[in-house]
């Protein structure tokens, strides 16, 4: 009888012991689950705060796309009518080499502005990517040809340095071309005195398949500080830039979900580098 209370003892000894440490991981886990449900109530709320952020800034781009467009058309009617007041002026008139150079002046900074307004309005409107089997290496060799004769006359020497074999990728080849075009004048703006510009395409080594295309210059580098700023709209160190077409090829490329960098040292050069997602189909 002794030993019967002894195991039953011993037994609800070691039942209290099992539920209390099963209360203990309950507790544990019920305090997982609202830390848990507090993150996800977080995430909720900045998944609902970039969603309504999201829809003012198309709202907000919308209105500033309508307001440009506004703005050029009357504008197009002031370089009209300068053009037209200029051809109107009696060159025997002692004044006229100062207005006509009063008037080239405002001609030139209505010009520039147009160039803006039509910069922003293809940085803020819309992009659409009609995707299809491209040959980046033909794509690179077309850019060459291209960009040959604007080089040279820059004292640029441009060399081509395609992948060994195909590099296809589905991309839009009309908005892959603009973004690397603005990459290339970005690099011969960087060497006014002459310099080397190289267009490489090449495929990614690591687990994602990727496809490479860099755009290198020997230009005099870009300081840290500002290489972390030239891809953001209106940033530019260019006297005249508008500051956009860095930050519209930087557009394209996220659209086509790849990513773009820069590695630069001053005093040697720099190194864009645009890496543009591949799958088994277009490889």
């Amino acid at each position: 009888m002794m030993a019967w209370f002894s195991g039953l003892l011993v037994g609800i000894v070691c039942g209290l012991i099992a539920l209390t440490i099963i209360l203990r991981k309950t507790r544990r886990n019920r305090l997982r689950v609202q830390r848990l449900l507090t993150r996800l109530r977080a995430n909720r709320s900045v998944l609902s705060f970039r969603a309504r952020r999201a829809e003012r800034l198309a709202e907000v781009g919308t209105l500033t796309g309508g307001l440009a467009h506004e703005i050029k058309n009357p504008l197009s009617t002031v370089l009209l009518n300068l053009q037209l007041l200029q051809e109107d002026l009696d060159p025997n008139d002692p004044t006229y080499n100062r207005i006509v150079s009063r008037l080239g002046t405002v001609s030139r900074e209505a010009s520039r502005l147009r160039d803006i307004l039509d910069d922003f309005l293809k940085y803020a409107g819309k992009i659409e990517i009609r995707r299809e089997p491209v040959n980046l290496n033909q794509l690179l060799e077309e850019l060459a040809d291209f960009f040959a004769p604007q080089a040279q006359l820059n004292h640029v020497q441009l060399r081509l340095k395609p992948h060994d074999k195909p590099l296809i990728a589905s991309v839009d080849p009309r908005l892959i071309k603009q973004a690397v075009l603005n990459l290339m004048i970005n690099a011969l703006q960087a060497m006014p005195s002459g310099g080397e510009l190289i267009l490489s395409a090449s495929e990614s080594h690591s687990s994602d398949l990727a496809a490479i295309i860099d755009v290198i210059d020997t230009g005099p580098g870009i300081p840290a500080d500002q290489a972390q700023k030239i891809f953001q709209a209106y940033y530019s160190t260019k006297k005249g830039g508008t500051g956009l077409g860095l930050a519209m090829t930087q557009r394209i490329v996220e659209e086509h979900g790849g990513q773009i960098q820069v590695q630069s040292e001053p005093g040697k050069g720099s190194d864009f580098r645009i890496k543009l997602p591949m799958n088994s189909e277009t490889k």
